[in-house]
Formats: structure tokens, sequence, C-alpha cells
């Protein structure tokens, strides 16, 4: 079994004010260098799925799953360091945003101790927000540089769920949220101009969406869910090369 090396005091400067962070170290093979020496731009949130943190650090660890990511945060607020940020760990898989794939090589990855349909304990959250206030920081990211699996890979995640709490990150400056926009360019359209590759299409876009954005929603796209999106996209908008957002197959453009 693979134990994380405890005791290890990590200084993490939070709001530039200089905070103290306990990050045990329990490092994994699987990495790699980031391709062509790119800088990271993301931060991508995700759940383990597992029966809890340990486990999910032994999967993570082991050369013959092939996955990683830079931190794991235990239900109990526990913080475990796998992968040192300048190397590529290998937990976001196929997917894009911002009309560019590789996200691995662009992001940093941490994995959250939950089964997908539990509530993230606070001792989570609070672990989390301040990881995450460090690492805006370090790197000079916006609260827009955070995102879900589920938003780089809507056609085939949905971590970290409907569950997570992402207005209490938006609350704290870690992460974004809309005021619906009066003025519309098309959902798709809109998504792309957040952030969202267009190629997912307009049922898994939605679908993604609404577990970040409108957790509580089920049903056929409605008014709400366009004026949130164009609210993301006048609001928050990524840099969108012109080519992905040309290529939209949407009948509400």
């Amino acid at each position: 079994m693979v134990s994380p090396v405890a005791g290890i005091r990590h200084r993490s400067a939070t709001h530039g004010t200089g905070a103290d962070m306990d990050i045990a170290d329990c490092p994994s093979p699987n990495f790699g260098d980031r391709r062509t020496g790119q800088a990271v731009e993301l931060v991508v949130l995700h759940y383990t799925a597992m029966s809890d943190a340990g486990a999910a650090i032994e999967r993570l660890c082991d050369p013959e799953c092939e996955v990683s990511a830079h931190y794991v945060i235990g239900q109990d607020g526990a913080v475990t360091r796998l992968v040192a940020e300048e190397h590529r760990a290998w937990h976001a898989g196929d997917g894009e945003w911002a009309g560019r794939g590789d996200i691995n090589s662009r992001s940093i990855g941490i994995e959250l101790d939950n089964d997908g349909a539990s509530p993230f304990s606070d001792e989570l959250m609070a672990a989390l927000e301040t990881l995450l206030a460090d690492i805006l920081a370090r790197h000079d990211l916006p609260p827009k540089a955070v995102i879900g699996h589920s938003d780089m890979a809507p056609s085939r995640k949905q971590d970290p769920g409907r569950r997570f709490d992402w207005q209490r990150l938006a609350a704290a400056g870690l992460s974004v949220w809309p005021e619906p926009a009066m003025t519309v360019s098309g959902f798709l359209k809109d998504a792309a101009h957040f952030g969202y590759g267009s190629e997912a299409g307009e049922t898994q876009i939605l679908e993604a969406f609404r577990q970040r954005f409108r957790p509580d929603a089920t049903g056929p796209f409605c008014v709400a869910d366009e004026a949130m999106m164009a609210g993301l996209a006048r609001q928050f908008p990524a840099n969108v090369s012109t080519r992905a957002t040309r290529r939209i197959p949407s009948r509400l453009s």
C-alpha cells in the first residue's frame, strides 16, 4: 500500500497574506513533462468516485493505472501532493477548453474525495479554498481559470458534479458565477465564447453547464439556461480562437 509522507510543511501564500498549509507528499510515477513548455493556465477539479481518499491515492500512484493528479483533498481536509506542479499529471484525458486541447499540459489537476452523490464536506471545501488561492496567486491566474472536468470533457465526464458548491468558490473569488444577460447570441455560440468545446453538441454542453451553474434544473433547454450562458460569455469570455467559434452547429445561432 502506498502511504503519504506525513508532516511535510508547505508555505502557501493565500491572497498575498502568507499562510501555512500542511501538505503530505506521496509521489506518483505517473507524470511527464509539460509539452512544448506550456505554462499553467487552468485548474481542473475532479471527484474521486472511490471509497475514500486513501483508495484514490493508491490508484493514482499505481503505474499500471496510468492516471494521476497534482493534489488529492480528503473529506477531512487533508491535502496530499502526488505530482509537482511543474510536471504534467495525467488527470484530464481527451477534451478541450477555449478551443485548445491537451489540457494536461496546461493545467493543475485536483482530485476531491467524494462519491459524486454526497455533499462535499466543509473541511474539504475549506482546504480547497486555501489551496486554490495559493495556486491562482502563484501562477497569476484569474478565477475563470478554475473549471470542472465535465466542462472540458462534457461528452464523457460529470465531475465534480451537481453537489459541488461552485457558488461558494465564486463568492471567495476562486471561480466565477454570472449575472444573467438580456442579450444573447445563441446558446452554443455563447458557450463557445465562455470556453466550452462546441463539437460536444448542445445536449452534452447543456448538461455540463447545468451541473455547474443550474444544478437543480432538469428538462428541456429553457430561457434561463440561455440567459445565464450569455452572462458567462459576456462577463467571463475565454480567449477562444475564431476557428473554434465558427464551427458551431447550433439551431439557436
